[in-house]
C-alpha cells in the first residue's frame, strides 16, 4: 500500500510541476474574480435591498413585472412566483452575500469538468507521446496498481479544484458581498416551487452532485486515455464528446432507450430544480446507469493499459 501511496504522490508532483495546471486554476480565479466585479459594478448582484417595509417593495415588484405582461406571462414568471413565496411565508429576502454567490458559482463546474477531461485524457496518452511509458512499466509495480494511482491522481485533481472553486467562491464573495451569518436560509427553486434552506446543506447537495458529474467525466476522460496513444486525440475526443452531449441527448430524445445515454444522466441536479430531461427517468435510476457505465470505463481503461504491448514504444 505504501508503493501505492508513492506513486500517487509522484503523479501528483507531475501534474502540479505543469504550467497548464496552475493556468487552469488561474482562469478559474480569474472568472470568479470577474463574476464578483461585474455583479457588483454592473450587474445586480446585490441591487436589491429590503427594510421594515419589504412586503410594499416586493409587492411594488410584482405590479412591475406585471405591467405590460399577459395572464400566463405572469402566472409563469420565476420573479413574481419567488417573490409571493417570501410573501406567502412571511420571509424577508436577505440581502445577496457570500453564500449565495458560492451557490450561484456551482454553475461553473461545467468548466472544472473540461479541466479534468484535459487532465485525464493526457494522464496516460502523454506517457507515450514523451516516450516514458517503458520508464513507468520497468518498474516491480503491477500495471494494476499504476493505473490506479493515475485515476486517484485525476480524481484528486477533479475534488481539488472543485473545493477550490468552493472556497475561493465564498472569500470572494466575502470581500465583494459580505456575509448574512454563519448559515443563512437560502430560498431556492425546487422543481416548480421554492423551498428554504440552509446555506451549508444547499451548498453541499450542489456541490455534492456536480462532484458526481465530474468523477464521470474523470473516469470517461481517463478510459479514452487508456484507448488512445495520442494524446491531443484523447483530449480532443473526450471534449467533443462532452461539448455534444446535450446535441446528442436532444437528437435522440424522442426514442425510449435515449435515457440510457451517458449524458442524460450526468446532471443529477435535474431531479431537484426542473424536470428531468426524458420521462421515465429518476434519482435512482440515474444513479444505476451512472454505475453501469462508471464499472464499464473502469474495466476497459484496466484491459488496454495492463494488456498493451508496449515494445514498440
Amino acid at each position: 500500500m505504501s508503493n501505492f501511496f508513492r506513486l500517487v504522490f509522484n503523479e501528483q508532483v507531475k501534474l502540479y510541476a505543469r504550467k497548464s495546471t496552475w493556468i487552469m486554476f488561474g482562469i478559474l480565479a480569474a472568472i470568479i474574480l470577474g463574476v464578483a466585479i461585474f455583479g457588483k459594478t454592473v450587474g445586480n448582484f446585490d441591487e436589491d435591498q429590503y427594510g421594515d417595509d419589504w412586503r410594499q417593495q416586493l409587492e411594488q415588484e410584482n405590479a412591475e413585472i406585471a405591467e405590460g405582461s399577459s395572464e400566463e406571462e405572469v402566472a409563469n414568471h420565476w420573479g413574481i412566483e419567488e417573490n409571493n413565496y417570501y410573501l406567502d411565508n412571511d420571509i424577508k429576502p436577505l440581502e445577496y452575500d457570500a453564500w449565495q454567490f458560492v451557490v450561484d458559482n456551482a454553475m461553473l463546474s461545467s468548466l472544472l469538468s473540461l479541466f479534468t477531461i484535459i487532465v485525464a485524457a493526457g494522464i496516460i496518452a502523454h506517457e507515450f507521446r514523451w516516450g516514458t511509458v517503458k520508464l513507468l512499466l520497468i518498474r516491480p509495480v503491477a500495471r494494476t496498481k499504476i493505473l490506479f494511482a493515475k485515476y486517484t491522481s485525476v480524481l484528486l485533481f477533479a475534488l481539488t479544484s472543485l473545493v477550490f472553486l468552493l472556497v475561493f467562491s465564498w472569500i470572494t464573495g466575502a470581500i465583494f458581498f459580505g456575509i448574512n451569518g454563519a448559515n443563512p436560509l437560502l430560498v431556492i427553486q425546487s422543481q416548480n416551487d421554492y423551498t428554504q434552506i440552509a446555506a451549508w446543506a444547499e451548498m453541499g447537495r450542489s456541490y455534492g452532485l456536480r462532484l458526481v458529474n465530474l468523477v464521470m467525466m474523470a473516469t470517461f476522460a481517463f478510459m479514452i486515455s487508456s484507448i488512445f496513444r495520442n494524446s491531443g486525440l484523447a483530449i480532443g475526443f473526450a471534449i467533443f464528446l462532452m461539448m455534444a452531449g446535450n446535441s446528442i441527448i436532444g437528437f435522440f430524445m424522442e426514442y425510449d432507450w435515449a435515457k440510457y445515454i451517458l449524458f442524460a444522466n450526468t446532471n443529477l441536479e435535474q431531479y431537484y430544480r426542473g424536470t428531468p430531461l426524458i420521462e421515465g427517468m429518476s434519482l435512482s435510476f440515474s444513479i444505476g446507469v451512472l454505475i453501469v457505465y462508471y464499472i464499464i470505463f473502469m474495466v476497459l481503461s484496466w484491459l488496454f493499459f495492463t494488456k498493451r504491448d508496449v515494445a514498440g514504444h
